[in-house]
């Protein structure tokens, strides 16, 4: 094995994995920024002015088949990523057309902390900027029309490497460009239907760490003779399909959209179980193992532990050190069939252990890899929210991670490593009585840990001194040990935190501005960026944001709830006033104390906002994230009426003028609540919602599918259940106009699930509108497609309330 990282991809890479071979480089397309991009026609082949087609049989993690089997049986992994140069695409030192109320987040330093790498929408969609940390002027890295999610400067300050959501979906590759816009190439998720997920770099800034996914979903068994063969084993859409992924030529099989199942969930175990209110102390239900991760054909799992079978609806997932100057070979480090995530959370200096982040929501772990004979040292839950898990410490003889491993919130653990990598007992380092721990960094060397807590959906910042590497040994007892300060912060919410030699940035967002990045010159302190946009720019003039105040519901079964209350300006402290009760997605998700253009332009039509937390958000311990389980979930869609009903005895909301609207899971509530409470609302605003949970199924994609299946139930042996669950069900008792938004690339949530409730309703001759926004997926990141949504959402609104 080599003794450092560089030397993963070097030496015996391919003789470990044939598919690690060198690719020949493709030639680039010159002229095009968007180069190599998926398509159902070549690159070179599309006209520049000429929208990508509407994709039904694409999924958000790859549209490719499974890898070939094993002579043991296991999954082999997918091919290696091929690297793709591109013609230069940085832009001016300014965006031409700048907003002046833009955003700025998801920081990353260079070594030396004096410049920072960014996204930024002041041209209009989330691109890649790069400037200093105390100064001007900012650089545009890459003017393309997609856009960017995710960036990570190297450790030697030589790349920048970042993911980008082709035409605006849910797919994304992996991109890397030097940070003086040269050299710009795909790393990975280039292949037709293929997708990919930027992971962690190598210490030494040699490679870079990166997740090829591909739809697999087990092949169908075997028909009997004159059995019916028309349903495939995935929703391809009509018509039979040819999985394109690396090279593979596999049927898809026929669409499934007649209500019949794909075959591979027929069978399957896995029910929805209520878990209830009781605090998370044991070690969760039996019946939901975690999927099986292969490296090669070798499998690992939990130490000693059997290894379960498949759940036959997730994707195959590899994992690869990819090299970024094309000098070596990807190598592979880990792969999974019939899984929802996997990402290289971080490796240790000499390149012998990993440590990846795998399962569904709910039910994540972090595994601990060792690099040179494949096994797996260690298994632990951790909690949902930021993927970047934890780390080892710099000699790797420690691992600290952000986990809730049998408890109700997210704490600091920390275990010392014996020099196999396997844990010698877990200590805890950091905890809070009722908030959890959704940010942790730790410092290049080692001595500090910057924790961000979620208390009650606003971020409380902690630096926690921990001394030069790891001392674990002093800090045996729970909350022992090591000193800390806080950051007291211009805002409320913190959504990442980056740091580079003695520097730390902080991305912060709050009810009162866009988000922005702020360093800590003095590490205490925080500044704003230059660049980021004022305080005084986050709206137009003579329109102040509100500021929201918290609101506590108590759902009718006792259940303490939790939201915030917008008073629309103008209006006097006890005049009531027409009310959206707009719920988040999720349905983990939060609602935070955070500037949203879309309450602004509501609460600018004189219409207040109660945003509410229902059951099964989360923030408030493992025990409300799981109350809404299985049948549960009819308690959430109670809990709807609920708030509503306190924002009308307890605020000033006037119970003849309410509306309901949400996004994604929000979506599913509106509907629902709309045929669940039919005589409660006016209107309601669905956002790409779920109608129909069968349909669902058919078609989002399979690591969607993963989690719902736990969340909403087992679509073949919870089929009633999740028919009680639809709104289509129930669709006769719609009586309020309805307004749908969806963005035609979304395939989490097919834009079928809006077009059919809206279908539904006219058939009964209720008003509904369908607006479906170009080049968008899940979430709409195009400032011209945002703006019209919001528009169009107000004045549907504006005009169902007041008139």
């Amino acid at each position: 094995m080599a003794s450092n990282a560089r030397n993963l991809t070097a030496g015996n890479a391919t003789a470990r994995h044939p598919a690690a071979e060198p690719v020949a480089e493709r030639p680039p397309d010159v002229g095009t920024a968007d180069a190599g991009r998926p398509a159902t026609v070549r690159p070179e082949e599309r006209r520049t002015d000429e929208r990508p087609a509407e994709r039904t049989e694409e999924r958000t993690d790859g549209t490719g088949a499974p890898p070939p089997a094993g002579s043991d049986g296991l999954t082999a992994a997918f091919a290696a990523p091929a690297r793709i140069p591109l013609p230069d695409a940085s832009g001016p030192r300014d965006a031409p057309t700048r907003l002046i109320a833009h955003g700025c987040w998801y920081p990353s330093a260079d070594p030396s902390g004096t410049r920072l790498a960014f996204i930024c929408d002041r041209g209009g969609v989330p691109q890649l900027w790069t400037g200093p940390a105390d100064g001007e002027p900012v650089r545009l890295l890459d003017d393309g029309p997609d856009p960017v999610r995710e960036v990570s400067w190297s450790p030697d300050g030589r790349w920048i490497a970042y993911t980008t959501a082709p035409g605006g979906g849910e797919h994304t590759r992996v991109l890397c460009v030097r940070p003086d816009g040269s050299d710009r190439q795909i790393l990975a998720g280039a292949e037709p239907g293929s997708s990919a997920h930027l992971g962690c770099w190598a210490h030494d800034g040699s490679a870079v760490t990166v997740t090829v996914a591909v739809p697999t979903g087990p092949p169908a068994p075997p028909s009997p003779p004159g059995a019916d063969t028309t349903a495939g084993d995935g929703p391809s859409g009509p018509g039979p399909g040819t999985g394109r992924g690396f090279g593979l030529d596999i049927d898809l099989g026929s669409g499934l959209f007649d209500g019949r199942l794909p075959d591979h969930w027929r069978g399957r175990t896995g029910e929805t179980e209520l878990l209830g209110p009781a605090p998370h102390t044991d070690r969760g239900p039996a019946a939901l193992p975690a999927p099986a991760v292969t490296l090669g054909t070798t499998p690992i799992g939990a130490p000693g532990g059997a290894l379960p079978g498949g759940t036959g609806f997730g994707d195959g997932l590899s994992a690869y050190l990819v090299d970024p100057d094309a000098v070596a070979a990807p190598v592979l480090i880990a792969a999974v069939q019939d899984a929802a995530t996997l990402r290289v959370c971080d490796l240790s200096r000499d390149g012998a252990l990993a440590l990846l982040r795998r399962g569904p929501r709910g039910r994540r772990e972090a595994v601990v890899l060792r690099t040179a004979d494949h096994v797996t040292t260690c298994v632990l839950p951790v909690a949902d929210g930021d993927p970047w898990i934890g780390s080892f410490s710099p000699r790797a003889d420690a691992l600290r991670l952000r986990s809730n491993a049998h408890r109700e919130f997210a704490v600091l653990l920390t275990a010392e490593l014996d020099p196999d990598g396997r844990p010698l007992g877990w200590s805890t380092v950091a905890a809070r009585e009722g908030s959890d721990l959704e940010l942790l960094r730790y410092t290049r060397d080692g001595a500090t840990a910057v924790l961000a807590w979620n208390v009650r959906g606003m971020s409380d910042v902690e630096i926690l001194d921990t001394g030069t590497d790891t001392d674990t040994e002093a800090r045996r007892d729970e909350g022992s040990g090591s000193a800390s300060r806080h950051i007291s912060l211009p805002h409320e919410v913190v959504t990442r935190v980056t740091d580079a030699d003695s520097r730390l940035a902080l991305a912060l967002s709050g009810s009162r501005r866009r988000p922005g990045i702020w360093w800590l010159p003095d590490g205490a302190t925080p500044v704003r960026t230059p660049w980021s946009s004022r305080d005084e720019d986050a709206v137009p003039p003579g329109r102040p944001p509100v500021r929201p105040v918290p609101l506590r519901p108590t759902a009718r079964d006792g259940l303490a709830l939790n939201g915030w209350y917008y008073r629309a300006p103008g209006r006097a402290p006890g005049e009531p006033a027409p009310c959206v009760i707009h719920l988040h997605g999720g349905p983990e998700d939060q609602e935070r104390p955070v500037l949203d253009p879309l309450y602004h332009e509501i609460l600018g039509r004189g219409l207040d906002i109660f945003a509410p937390d229902v059951r099964g958000s989360s923030g408030y311990g493992r025990s409300f994230v799981d109350a809404d389980l299985g049948r549960g979930r009819f308690a959430a869609l109670d809990d709807v009426a609920d708030c509503t009903a306190h924002a009308v005895l307890a605020g000033p909301a006037d119970p003849s003028r309410l509306a309901v609207m949400g996004r994604s899971y929000g979506g599913y509530l509106t509907f629902a609540s709309l045929v669940w409470h039919p005589d409660l609302f006016r209107t309601g605003v669905a956002v790409c919602g779920m109608s129909d949970l069968a349909t669902f199924f058919e078609g989002t994609e399979p690591w969607i599918a993963q989690s719902a299946a736990h969340k909403y139930g087992h679509p073949e042996r919870d089929r009633e259940l999740l028919r009680e669950l639809s709104p289509m069900t129930r669709i006769d008792a719609l009586r309020a106009p309805v307004f749908a938004v969806h963005g035609e690339h979304d395939t989490n949530v097919p834009p079928r699930e809006s077009e059919q409730f809206v279908r539904a309703a006219r058939e009964r001759g209720v008003p509904a509108e369908l607006l479906t926004l170009r080049e968008e997926g899940h979430d709409f990141l195009r400032a011209d497609n945002r703006r019209l949504f919001r528009r169009a959402a107000a004045d549907w609104l504006q005009r169902h309330l007041l008139s």
